[in-house]
C-alpha cells in the first residue's frame, strides 16, 4: 500500500507537504503512512481515495483497476 500512495503522489508531481497539507495532517504523519512506519486509519484512506480520484481497493492493493467505482445516487 505505502508504495501506491507514493507513486500516486509522484504521479501528480505533488510533495510530502502539499498532499498533508490537503489531508490536513502534519508532513511527518504523512510520510510515516507513505513509508509503512504507521497504518493509515479508514478515515483518511477514503479521503487519499477521494484525493486521488480512486478507490481504497486500488490503494490497499486489492485490484490493478485505478478507475474508481460508479458512485450510488
Amino acid at each position: 500500500m505505502r508504495l501506491r500512495i507514493k507513486d500516486l503522489r509522484e504521479d501528480c508531481d505533488l510533495s510530502q507537504d502539499a498532499v498533508a497539507r490537503a489531508l490536513g495532517i502534519p508532513r511527518a504523519t504523512y510520510c510515516s503512512y507513505e513509508n509503512g512506519r504507521r497504518n493509515i486509519p479508514n478515515a483518511l484512506l477514503c479521503e487519499l481515495a477521494d484525493f486521488y480520484h480512486t478507490t481504497v481497493d486500488y490503494l490497499l492493493g486489492r485490484t490493478d483497476e485505478r478507475k474508481p467505482y460508479p458512485r450510488k445516487k
